[in-house]
């Protein structure tokens, strides 16, 4: 893996490409001289595919470009994982300025390779970045750099049935600074890393705590969007619920403490009766690309899609709840605690969550017609 390593950084390094030239150029380039080395797309035969998890295993290559000094960004190009180089006076490091996104590379049976609606990661990400005072990639040169990353990494990607090439787009005010501005200069990366399920429970039911001192996000903050900002704040309340034997935290809004709104890293659902409700979206909620999806999905199948304000004790009364995300993709709860009390709910041989599972599955390994193009085949 390494004599490959050092054989593409060449590549990259020796080419002398005009800069007009797109990233699909690359793209097809770096098909080509994979192939021609011989190796084969399921190289990485030492990784145990069955017992993935989600923790970081670091790939051969990330993609990296700049802004220049009008904001917009040229043409990126791959280069070996690696650490980045960053002034210790760089905005992300002191003012926090920085998004991540997240979307993932799927191998299906006849061994083709797909992402899952990287453009609205695209557009999400040009939402947070307006939000954030940042200038941003442009929506195909965001999908470009994706596919670029899995391409470059696509002996990474498990088998079908076993994981997913879990991407990871992050764009920075990686420039210096010292008063509270905008960066001068910002970096947009793109790594990747297979992963399998998100919760150390597996397929398991989760088991949620409802915290209610400790707030995801407040009206007129940055919680709408997927800001860096977002996620070390909920690391305590985290760490508390799983010192208690919890699988994660519910999340209720900060100004009445009542309305129920997002867990630390996923939307979630209740369902009643062919009822199928999520917290609105108004600011504090991110929009969650699967979460939209489920909810497209559950149209087709019948059920009534609601989208409002969620009172804490409608917990009581639902005959199912899940979770959505890119990461933990549809996860089932199998109780809740609030107020020292545990709602349980069991599972049943007819879960909402599985048939839209399966549904949402099925349209990214082919076996379903992918009726909206949600689907985006890396070439």
């Amino acid at each position: 893996m390494i004599r490959r390593a050092a054989f593409f950084h060449r590549l990259i390094d020796s080419a002398s490409l005009p800069s007009n030239i797109g990233a699909r150029y690359y793209t097809a380039q770096i098909a080509t001289s994979l192939q021609s080395t011989g190796q084969s797309d399921d190289e990485s035969n030492d990784i145990d595919w069955e017992n993935l998890g989600f923790h970081l295993m670091p790939t051969d290559y990330m993609y990296l470009t700049k802004s220049n000094e009008n904001g917009h960004f040229e043409q990126g190009q791959l280069n070996p994982y690696g650490n980045i180089h960053l002034s210790p006076s760089a905005c992300v490091l002191n003012y926090g300025q920085g998004l991540f996104e997240g979307t993932k590379a799927y191998r299906r049976d006849d061994g083709r390779l797909f992402l899952f609606r990287p453009h609205q990661n695209a557009i999400r990400m040009q939402i947070g970045a307006e939000r954030m005072c940042m200038p941003c990639p442009s929506t195909d040169q965001f999908v470009d750099a994706v596919k670029q990353t899995a391409l470059a990494n696509k002996h990474f990607i498990p088998p079908p049935g076993k994981g997913s090439l879990y991407i990871r787009p992050l764009l920075i005010g990686s420039g210096p600074i010292l008063g509270l501005a905008p960066a001068p200069e910002y970096t947009f990366l793109v790594y990747a890393c297979p992963v399998g399920n998100y919760f150390k429970e597996g397929t398991t039911q989760l088991n949620l705590y409802v915290e209610e001192d400790l707030h995801r996000a407040s009206r007129g903050g940055a919680g709408g969007v997927k800001s860096i900002t977002n996620y070390a704040p909920v690391l305590r309340a985290i760490n508390s619920a799983k010192e208690k034997g919890f699988s994660d935290v519910l999340y209720l809004d900060s100004v009445n403490k009542r309305y129920i709104e997002e867990v630390s890293s996923c939307n979630i659902f209740l369902v009643k009766g062919k009822v199928l409700s999520t917290p609105a979206a108004s600011g504090t909620i991110l929009k969650g690309v699967t979460r939209k999806s489920i909810m497209d999905i559950a149209r087709d199948l019948g059920y009534q899609v609601e989208e409002r304000l969620i009172d804490v004790d409608e917990l009581t009364n639902a005959d199912e709840v899940f979770c959505t995300g890119t990461a933990v993709g549809v996860a089932s709860v199998g109780s809740i605690t609030y107020k020292g009390k545990r709602i349980e709910y069991q599972k049943r041989s007819e879960q909402t969550s599985k048939q839209l599972y399966s549904r949402l599955i099925g349209i990214q390994r082919g076996v379903i017609e992918d009726k909206r193009d949600w689907i985006v085949e890396i070439e």
